[in-house]
């Protein structure tokens, strides 16, 4: 009965340094996962090759976590300055943050104009994911836009003719649980051609599990359940077994 109460002992003494162990590892939860692009292209002009493009400047929680192109220039489509993307996860917190930004869009198809900048925001928390687009300098033909739209704020471009339809601030809820914002997503009517252009893109969450490592104060109380009681079953453990012998 002794030698299996002390069994018993070293099994819970074993358990123990495994738990703590565990708890001074880092973090092995899978992360949230982020994303981000400048542009993506796909569309097919009148009496023209179709153009299937991008996503240009990608950056993903995986790598490369930033990325930077000083323009881009997609010939009767979309012209640029620089253009950078980002998607980062503070693994400490859980929380991801994308984003995408492109400076001096110009909108070649049917002349529809020009922003001088936009940004798409995302980002994914414990209390959920939030998505935001801001713009400056917007000059396209016959509408005004806000620098901060309302998520999914849809118009006809021109609004008469409408040759193609803008989304600005666009935010899809896809069914793994994240988000997409897309800055301003192009659709094409009948009379320019058909396909679809965004500029500026950015997905994120869901938030990972916040698990911060074991350190400084914690750290030290958890080696000191190691001393209490894992230490004195192995001695007691080794007295037995030297009676019994």
């Amino acid at each position: 009965m002794k030698i299996r109460t002390v069994r018993r002992g070293g099994v819970l003494g074993v358990a123990v340094v495994v738990a703590l162990i565990a708890s001074a590892l880092p973090a092995s939860a899978a992360p949230g996962d982020g994303s981000a692009y400048a542009a993506d292209v796909n569309v097919t002009l009148l009496n023209r090759p179709a153009v299937d493009i991008g996503p240009l400047s990608p950056s993903n929680t995986s790598g490369p976590t930033t990325n930077t192109l000083a323009s881009i220039e997609v010939p009767g489509v979309l012209t640029t300055g620089v253009v950078t993307s980002s998607a980062n996860l503070n693994e400490s917190t859980g929380v991801v943050h994308s984003e995408a930004a492109v400076a001096e869009a110009r909108l070649l198809l049917g002349n529809l104009g020009s922003i001088g900048s936009l940004k798409a925001t995302c980002d994914a928390t414990q209390a959920g994911n939030v998505g935001s687009t801001a713009l400056t300098g917007v000059n396209l033909l016959g509408v005004s836009i806000p620098g901060n739209p309302a998520p999914n704020t849809t118009v006809s471009i021109p609004p008469v003719l409408s040759l193609a339809s803008l989304t600005f601030n666009e935010q899809i809820a896809n069914p793994d649980g994240s988000l997409t914002v897309n800055a301003v997503h192009v659709r094409l009517n009948a009379l320019l051609g058909s396909g679809d252009l965004i500029i500026g893109s950015a997905t994120c969450g869901p938030a990972a599990a916040p698990i911060p490592l074991a350190s400084g104060l914690g750290l030290w109380i958890g080696l000191g359940l190691v001393v209490a009681v894992v230490v004195p079953v192995g001695l007691r453990l080794v007295r037995r077994r030297t009676a019994a012998v």
